[in-house]
This record gives structure tokens, C-alpha cells and sequence, in this order.
């Protein structure tokens, strides 16, 4: 049942949150369709020869998409981020971002 709500959402989602986020739960009150996203944690390939540790998540921010089947679809989507210790700076994976 898993595999078939995954191959739905390809069709309904853009592809850039099909790679690189997981749908961690849904809610639909009146006429929204609320999807609650997790970026998936994959390190960034950029910083795969630094040391990164994790440092949780940013704010999560809203995203208004299209509607689907006359219902407002609105995207929480949440980045995850890490902390390069080769330089003491905050990364994420810029792939990830696709214009968000």
C-alpha cells in the first residue's frame, strides 16, 4: 500500500520534493490539503570530505502550491542542517533547495 501512496504522490508533488523529502503527515480541513515535509537526511555532496555533525532542522516554511481537485495545497516544508566542523559553519544541501 506504501509503494502505491508513493507512486501517487510522484504524480501530484513536483519531482524536487519526491528526491530529496519525506511525507511525514497530512492534514485537509475545508477546502486546504496541508503536507507536512522532512527533508531526507542525505549529507550535501559538496561536504563529503569535511566532517559535518547534525544540527537539527531550520524553521519550517510554507509553500502555496497547485490546487488539487479544488483544494488549496499548502507545503510545510522543513530543510535540515549541519555544522561543517572543519570550518564552524552552517550547511545544508543546496539540491535540496530547488527554488524553494
Amino acid at each position: 500500500m506504501q509503494e502505491s501512496f508513493n507512486e501517487i504522490l510522484k504524480l501530484l508533488l513536483p519531482e524536487i520534493i519526491i528526491n530529496y523529502f519525506e511525507l511525514t503527515s497530512y492534514k485537509k480541513e475545508n477546502e486546504a490539503l496541508h503536507l507536512y515535509l522532512k527533508e531526507i537526511n542525505s549529507l550535501p555532496k559538496e561536504y563529503h570530505q569535511n566532517k559535518l555533525s547534525s544540527r537539527g532542522f531550520f524553521a519550517e516554511i510554507t509553500v502555496q502550491d497547485f490546487p488539487i481537485r479544488g483544494y488549496k495545497v499548502y507545503l510545510h516544508i522543513t530543510r535540515r542542517r549541519w555544522l561543517n566542523e572543519d570550518t564552524g559553519k552552517i550547511v545544508f544541501n543546496p539540491e535540496a533547495s530547488g527554488g524553494i
